[in-house]
Formats: C-alpha cells, structure tokens, sequence
C-alpha cells in the first residue's frame, strides 16, 4: 500500500489540532500573527513561503486560507506527519523529507530564496549549537528583507516566578482534559496512529528514524533567541507575539 495515502486526511488533521490546542491553546493565534508577519513584510504576491518542520502542514494550510495562491514548500522528516500532510495538500505545496540536524537540508529545496520562512513548535528539539546554525542557514534562504519566524515555548526570563505559576496551571489544565478523556495526550495521539493500518507501517518508519524519540526539549528564554538571531546576521529581530510562557520571535533579512 502507497504509505501517502491516507483516509480521510482531514479527520486526521483535526485529531492533530485537538491533541496540539491541549498543549497551546492560543494555537490559532500565534499562526494568525505569524501570517500578519508575512502579509505586513512582502508586497510580492503570491509571496512565497518555507514551512519549516511543517509537521501535518498546520501553518501551510492556514496560509494557503489566507494567501490562496503563494508558493509553498513544506519541510519535515516525520513519515507520519508527512503523510497526513501530503494527503491533506494533495499539490497545493511542494513537500520535501529532510533533516534539520544535517547541514545539507536546505539543498534538498526546490527553491533557493523565500519571502517568509515560519516555523512553529518543533525547533525546541534541536540542540542549542544546531539551532544556532540553523538560524543562520535561514537567514541565506531568505530574500534580503524577508522575515523568518518561530513560534515555541520561550519563557520571559523577566518573569521566572509567574512563569512557573502560568505553566503550571497550564500543565493542571491539560491533564484534567487527558483524565476526562476530552482530548488525547502526546502519547495517546500516537497509540492511536498506531493502530491505524495505513499508518502504522510509517509509525515502524518513525521509530527507526528517532529510536531514543525525539532529543530532549531545550527551551531557552525569549532573549536567547534573539541574541541568536542577531548573531546569525538578521538586520532586525524581535517579538511579534507572546502569550504566557510562549512567544514567537521573529529576524529580518
């Protein structure tokens, strides 16, 4: 059986948002700032964008909603993920299987320059030297003023008192809904996907491509990220979005 296709793809991504909205219940709005980001920056239409660490194409999709005709290139590693993406986008967006880790990624791309690259919570699983470089390789995918963003855990190193409070009543939250059973956990997700007879071979692919799982989480504060940004040559870098312990920075070209 072709491991692309996929039943009833759209089920699948909502399954995906549900599980994902446990964790980040502002899910919708930092993609929504995200693409006022892309829309704010460019006056080339279509723009074209890099999803990067695409997962499923959650912000490919809400980009292609908001801008029908950009060129979009979805990248990940994930088979599962990939999967549901490509059933999900058919050939809205080109999709490419590479790894972040490896500094040959970006070769793997069918196009050499973006507008936006936006990225949003998976780059917590590389390590801090890795995602140093990788800002870096971002920068050269970019065309001189296009923005990169990434959206993820980044706590205010301000605020550590009421940012343990916030993330703990988040945590008390979530796992009140696991309990009731209104949502599925990380791990229940992917019991879940196992059990499914399409995508279970892509499940077996997956543990063999991360067979400790994914590294530990790395979370550095907002001010870390900028200070990378910086480092990696971006003429601009900031906040454009924060809600409690989690933010999205974004770097100009």
């Amino acid at each position: 059986m072709d491991p692309y296709v996929v039943t009833a793809p759209s089920a699948w991504q909502e399954s995906w948002d549900r599980q994902q909205e446990a964790y980040l219940p502002d899910r919708e709005q930092r993609i929504a700032a995200m693409l006022d980001a892309v829309a704010a920056d460019t006056d080339r239409r279509p723009p074209r964008l890099l999803d990067l660490a695409g997962g499923t194409g959650t912000i490919t999709l809400r980009a292609l909603a908001r801008f029908p005709d950009a060129e979009v290139t979805l990248v990940d590693q994930d088979p599962v993920l990939l999967a549901i993406a490509a059933a999900s986008l058919v050939d809205r967006a080109a999709i490419v299987t590479a790894d972040l880790n490896e500094p040959e990624w970006a070769a793997t791309l069918p196009r050499e320059h973006f507008d936006a690259v936006l990225t949003a919570t998976a780059l917590h699983w590389l390590p801090p030297n890795r995602l140093t470089l990788l800002y870096a390789e971002v920068r050269e995918l970019l065309r001189p003023g296009g923005v990169f963003v990434n959206a993820d855990h980044m706590p205010d190193d301000g605020l550590p008192t009421l940012t343990k409070r916030l993330s703990a009543d988040a945590e008390a939250r979530r796992q009140a809904r696991y309990t009731a059973g209104a949502v599925l956990s990380w791990r229940a997700w992917w019991d879940h996907v196992a059990a499914d007879p399409t995508l279970a071979p892509l499940v077996e692919r997956r543990e063999r491509i991360y067979p400790d799982g994914h590294a530990a989480e790395w979370t550095p504060p907002a001010s870390w990220h900028l200070r990378a940004l910086r480092d990696a040559g971006y003429t601009e870098a900031g906040l454009i979005w924060r809600g409690g312990a989690d933010a999205a920075v974004a770097g100009v070209r």
